[in-house]
């Protein structure tokens, strides 16, 4: 699944190719995908005419800003790509992969396609003056983002005092940080020497300090690579991310550690895989 590295990837991407580019058309070829509204016709009808204004990133949400046709406030279009959902900014031409789902028209026969062969990822188009969560209900739920100013190491022990589970699991939960998946949550670890199977409430307080820190090193790491690409994600231009060749111990169970040599272990936590090195990690 795309993470936060994979997810900002895409859309700096994005607003490097896309900006002031007008929809001049769409066709969605797989209904479901659109969650709101609820006709696939309404979709086309009201992004047709607008211009990409800018692109946010919310935890794993992409947010394009949309200025319409008129002086009327602005709309957006939201996407998540769930497990395996890809943007591609493509040439009308190229031929079609059979898990295209929507196509954005834009002029000089360029197009923004979203492919998704496990089928989760959705777009909703949100109306003017509509407030987004109230349509992307997911975004309510959001923790902070471990970029904001707010992710401070106070605000992450006040997250993970009283909860009497696994700190892997714990990672997982956007409402406790927006966007950490899996194979972050297993390098901030292992970059904090933590052990993943560690209850939250046994933490101390130099855990924490460097745990905060290794949540942003490792997502700073993985950007600057491009993210990662472990089986699906590509970025706008269709290129993979380059951070899986630096992983600590994610998808690296069996091989030896980087910095001690021992044998990286790999064990189940609420049903995920979380690797580790016991030598490292306490």
């Amino acid at each position: 699944m795309p993470e936060l590295p994979e997810v900002e990837t895409v859309r700096r991407g994005l607003n490097q190719l896309t900006l002031s580019q007008k929809i001049t058309g769409g066709d969605v070829l797989r209904d479901r995908t659109i969650a709101y509204p609820f006709s696939v016709g309404e979709f086309v009808e009201n992004v047709k005419g607008s211009t990409i204004a800018s692109w946010h990133r919310r935890g794993k949400y992409l947010l394009a800003e949309l200025s319409p046709l008129s002086s009327s406030p602005p709309t957006w279009l939201g996407v998540h790509l769930r497990m395996t959902g890809q943007l591609l900014w493509l040439d009308q031409d190229e031929p079609l992969h059979k898990h295209t789902r929507v196509r954005l028209f834009f002029g000089e026969r360029l197009e923004l396609r979203f492919v998704d062969q496990r089928t989760f990822g959705q777009m909703w188009w949100v109306p003017p003056g509509v407030a987004v969560e109230s349509i992307i209900t997911g975004l309510a739920k959001l923790a902070i983002d471990p970029f904001a100013p707010e992710f401070t190491v106070d605000y992450l022990a006040d997250q993970l005092e009283k909860r009497r589970r696994p700190i892997k699991t714990a990672l997982l939960d956007q409402s406790v940080v927006a966007g950490l998946g899996n194979i972050y949550a297993d390098e901030a670890l292992f970059k904090s020497g933590v052990l993943p199977q560690t209850l939250c409430t046994d933490l101390q307080c130099q855990q924490i300090q460097r745990l905060q820190a290794a949540i942003i090193q490792v997502l700073s790491a993985s950007i600057a690579a491009g993210g990662t690409t472990f089986s699906n994600f590509l970025n706008v231009k269709g290129v993979n991310g380059n951070y899986g060749g630096e992983a600590w111990v994610y998808n690296r169970a069996g091989e030896p550690c980087r910095v001690c040599g021992n044998l990286i272990q790999r064990i189940k936590l609420g049903g995920r895989s979380s690797h580790f090195c016991c030598q490292c990690q306490k």
